[in-house]
Formats: structure tokens, sequence, C-alpha cells
């Protein structure tokens, strides 16, 4: 994660329970080079204090060819980062509304978070979903209007295919999204606006 401009930081363990990490590391750099890099054994968050207590310090200070190494048993720093924030929960988005989803969002790409598309589709996802309703349910009136020899079967196996269909496409857009360089909001939108002429073309074949 990145704590501000030049300042980055990782962990290698985080127990959510404990609020206790393992293998931490912080490096700053200053016109594309390493000046400040620390390493601690564990860290764990302080609610007295309200910050991190790193534990087994060992920092290095960088200046041109001069290194100093110090050491401390602990040290207290303060980091841009809850340990809520640490949490990873794959049901996060689920739980947002739209304001706090689109803040969270924000808040991660400020501290240089990888894997933000998911989160990014489902934001946009949840403007594209009425549409959604709206476009199939045209669809459905246009196809029910047809007068059809043997009922309303083939007119029920025709909606089931057509939303099948839209289903996997909007899996497949979500898909190369997360994974490829597919923008999230044309992933979102994407099956509705293929399916907005597939609504015209049966629209025009429609009786009148």
């Amino acid at each position: 994660m990145r704590a501000d401009s030049n300042t980055y930081f990782g962990i290698r363990y985080y127990d959510t329970a404990a609020k206790r990490a393992t293998g931490f590391f912080l490096d700053r750099v200053s016109h594309n080079k390493m000046i400040y890099n620390l390493r601690a054994e564990t860290i764990n968050w302080d609610t007295s204090r309200k910050s991190w207590k790193l534990n087994n310090v060992v920092a290095r200070t960088i200046d041109s060819m001069k290194e100093i190494v110090a050491n401390a048993e602990y040290m207290y720093m303060e980091l841009n980062v809850q340990p809520a924030d640490l949490r990873r929960d794959e049901f996060l988005k689920d739980k947002l509304t739209t304001p706090e989803l689109s803040e969270y969002i924000k808040a991660e790409e400020l501290r240089g978070t990888e894997g933000l598309n998911t989160l990014k589709v489902e934001k946009y996802r949840r403007s594209a979903t009425p549409f959604t309703v709206v476009l199939l349910t045209m669809i459905g009136a246009v196809i029910a209007s047809r007068k059809i020899r043997g009922g309303s079967g083939l007119h029920l196996a025709i909606g089931i295919a057509i939303a099948a269909i839209f289903i996997i496409s909007d899996r497949f857009s979500t898909v190369f999204a997360v994974k490829s360089n597919l923008p999230p909001l044309i992933a979102a939108w994407l099956p509705n606006i293929v399916f907005c002429f597939v609504a015209w073309w049966f629209y025009k074949k429609a009786p009148k």
C-alpha cells in the first residue's frame, strides 16, 4: 500500500482478530531513489495511541553513498491506514452503499491498491441494472405481442434463451474488466448497449 505520495509499505500476514501483522516493511523514495528502508518483525495496533507499534525494528537511512543503520526494540508509527483497511472482505462491495463504495475506491486508489476493477464494475453496474430490467422487459413485451401457433411455449423459450445469453455476456464482460484491460464502465454497460440493438430488431419485426 501507499502511505503517502513517496512512502510505500507492505506486510506478509495479518491477523484481523488480534490486529497484528508480521513481515512489515516500509520504503520511502525521492526522485526515483530509495532514501529510507525499514523492516519490523511484527506490528500491532495500539488502541490507546491510535497508531501502530513496530517490534524488532531495523531502519536504514540512505544518503548518497552513506548508509545509517538503526535498531530499536520497538517504535510507534503513524500510517495512513487503519486495521479495518487491512481486512479483506470479498463481500464488502455488497455491503456498502454507492456513495460509500465510491469513497472506498478513491481511498484505495490513493493507497495504490491493485485489483479495484471488481469494485468499479460493481459501482457502474448499480446504475446499469435498472436499465437492464427495463430493456429485457421491453424485449419480452415485444416477443409476447407476436401471435403464433402452438401457444406461448415458443415465446417462453425465446425469452429464456435471450436472458441466458445476456447473463453470459455480462459475465464475460466482467471477466475481461477484472482480468484484462476492458474499462469497468464499458464492462458494466456493454451488454445493455448490445441488447439495445436486439430490442430494436425485435421491435422492427413486431406486428404493428
